[in-house]
């Protein structure tokens, strides 16, 4: 251990004072010189935070933090301008963007020698590059310049020229040298947290861009599972009828009468129609995207147009109750355009208001305006919200359909009807209200052909309503329950052609089928049979079968009865969540009419019928 005398010498508290204050003094410049730069660390680092709590704001930051480097150099340098100037290098100069906040307001100066000139540091001043250039060689240093982590020059930092309150040129030194430190050191900093800025922006970039591509993905999957289900539901529904009343007509020992034969090809031409239209659908919206679709321009007869594009949907309008009604303006005579494709627009619209239309009307009315004509089909539907209103166009979109209960069609529709629109020219407007109906409007440009002058007569509307023995009362009728035989099947199945297909082979294999089209209609022909076993569709107008055939399994009456469930959902794992829900089996659609005997006959444990169709 050292040792020291108790004894000082002579004189040696005079001769070591000076060294005594000039090592005090030194401390307090090095605490003064590491507190200021703590100091500006700790408010860049406070910017960098700013950047992780608010994307939004990091441009805005990256201005904090130029400001924070000259107000914290200008408190430490006791309150002398500190300024930066930004490079402009496309003009060779360099503007004063910014300045400390504790500065002096009248604007400082910096002095150039070579030039007997002054720099004025204020917002907005434009200094020459080469200006600044000589200050980074004039000695005392009053410029720096700023460099990114690349080496890229940005600017230059700047501090006003203020002399130094002391006599003596030994401590004037010492202050410049530290002041000399301090920039240096705090350009450092400045430059690392820039460096930092720029990789947190860069991972807060790839992060929004890597969420945005996996939302983009998830919401593609999940359209193309919709559409894959949609469409898979849509088209086996009408091929189940093809198939299954080819296999009736062709069945070997099956012997229709003529008229029965007429009635099933009627309906395979029905359902093949039906296929055909969803396949266009498909095919159209692939042309359109592909930017292949023709496009056969014709001189139209409007009215001409309008009549026979109701005449096609005046069936399903009658088989629903609704009234149909067209009005012409006397004006609409002729337009330019695809015919086909002009018919393809009105009838999805107008199928898609007949869909969505419990009671009341549908309308098409046509008008002029201007160079235009507006085809505008309403109706007294359940209109459509603001929130279905803004997604109508997607792709694959469907809206929930209260009225009959499930979804129809693919969701194509509407897009297509629109991308043809704009083909032609024109637009597609919609407005709705929830309750109170819709309204879409085509809006195609004239280009008149023909003579000028021509009119049509206003046509009155056309009142459509059910006819006798039509299709629409068959489906309007109620259960005829007038058997109670040890073959009983109770049938529920909302469409028409597959239950009646259903209910003919069922027939010749002995069986007495009693059909209902609801989960209603359902319950009250239990009160009357004991079926041997129940053919369960899974869509209903008024409930879900997977959810009926649970509530079946809740009533001891019903736990032992057999249910099968035939249904178009014949995605991957529907199978699987049928039997989950309890039904005893499932035959998927389009229905292989043998293997639904061979299933009945499984259930019910008796020989299968000799006439059963090969």
């Amino acid at each position: 251990m050292q040792q020291y005398s108790s004894l000082p010498e002579q004189n040696s508290s005079v001769d070591k004072t000076p060294t005594l204050l000039t090592t005090m003094q030194q401390l307090r410049a090095e605490l003064w010189l590491e507190r200021s730069l703590n100091q500006l660390q700790s408010r860049l680092n406070d910017c960098l935070l700013s950047v992780c709590s608010h994307v939004s704001q990091s441009r805005t930051t990256e201005a904090e933090i130029f400001q924070t480097v000259v107000n914290e150099i200008g408190i430490a340098l006791n309150s002398i301008t500190v300024a930066i100037a930004l490079f402009q290098p496309q003009e060779k100069i360099t503007q004063v963007c910014y300045v400390s906040a504790s500065s002096s307001p009248c604007p400082q100066r910096i002095f150039l020698e070579q030039q007997n000139k002054n720099l004025q540091l204020k917002l907005q001043a434009v200094i020459a590059v080469a200006d600044l250039q000589q200050l980074e060689r004039q000695q005392p240093n009053h410029v720096r310049c700023l460099t990114d982590h690349t080496g890229a020059v940005i600017g230059w930092l700047m501090i006003s020229q203020m002399p130094l309150n002391s006599e003596d040129k030994s401590l004037i030194a010492a202050q410049f040298q530290l002041r000399s430190q301090l920039l240096t050191r705090a350009i450092k900093q400045f430059v690392g947290t820039l460096a930092q800025l720029k990789k947190i922006q860069s991972l807060q970039q790839h992060s929004q861009q890597l969420g945005s591509s996996n939302e983009k993905l998830e919401r593609t999957n999940e359209l193309k599972n919709q559409f894959l289900a949609n469409t898979s539901h849509e088209i086996r529904t009408p091929l189940s009828s093809i198939i299954g009343f080819s296999q009736l007509l062709l069945a070997q020992g099956y012997d229709p009468t003529r008229q029965n034969q007429q009635e099933y090809l009627k309906i395979i031409q029905s359902s093949g129609k039906h296929l055909l239209t969803l396949i266009n659908d498909i095919l159209d919206l692939s042309k359109i995207e592909a930017n292949q679709l023709e496009v056969e321009w014709e001189n139209i007869d409007v009215p001409e147009i309008c009549r026979n594009v109701l005449a096609l949907v005046k069936e399903k309008a009658a088989n629903k109750g609704l009234q149909l009604r067209l009005k012409l303006d006397p004006d609409v005579t002729t337009l330019v355009a695809d015919p086909l494709r002009l018919k393809q627009m009105l009838l999805n619209l107008l199928f898609n208001a007949l869909k969505f239309t419990k009671t009341g009307t549908v309308g098409l009315e046509v008008l002029p305006q201007g160079r235009f004509i507006h085809f505008i089909v309403w109706d007294t539907g359940i209109g459509i919200s603001p929130e279905n209103q803004a997604r109508l166009f997607q792709p694959y979109f469907q809206i929930a359909n209260t009225v009959v209960n499930r979804n129809e069609g693919t969701g194509l529709g509407l897009t297509v009807t629109r991308k043809l629109v704009e083909i032609h020219g024109g637009w597609l407007e919609v407005g709705s209200e929830v309750d109170h109906g819709s309204r879409f409007t085509i809006i195609l440009p004239v280009q008149p052909v023909g003579e000028s002058g021509k009119s049509e007569e206003d046509v009155e509307p056309i009142e459509v309503s059910r006819q006798v023995g039509n299709q629409g009362d068959q489906e309007a009728k109620s259960p005829n329950i007038t058997s109670n035989s040890a073959l009983d099947i109770l049938l529920v199945e909302n469409d028409l052609p597959n239950a009646e297909l259903i209910r003919i082979y069922l027939s010749t294999l002995g069986y007495q089928v009693t059909w209902v089209k609801n989960a209603a209609e359902m319950w009250s022909a239990l009160t009357q049979l004991n079926p041997i076993v129940i053919l369960m569709d899974i869509y209903l107008p008024d409930g879900n079968g997977l959810k009926l055939a649970q509530q079946l399994r809740q009533e001891a009456q019903y736990q032992m009865i057999p249910v099968i469930v035939q249904t178009a959902m014949a995605m991957k794992g529907d199978r699987e969540t049928c039997l989950a829900s309890g039904v005893n089996d499932y035959i998927s659609k389009p229905i292989d009419l043998p293997l639904l005997g061979n299933l009945i006959a499984k259930y019910i444990k008796i020989p299968k019928s000799g006439n059963e169709a090969k």
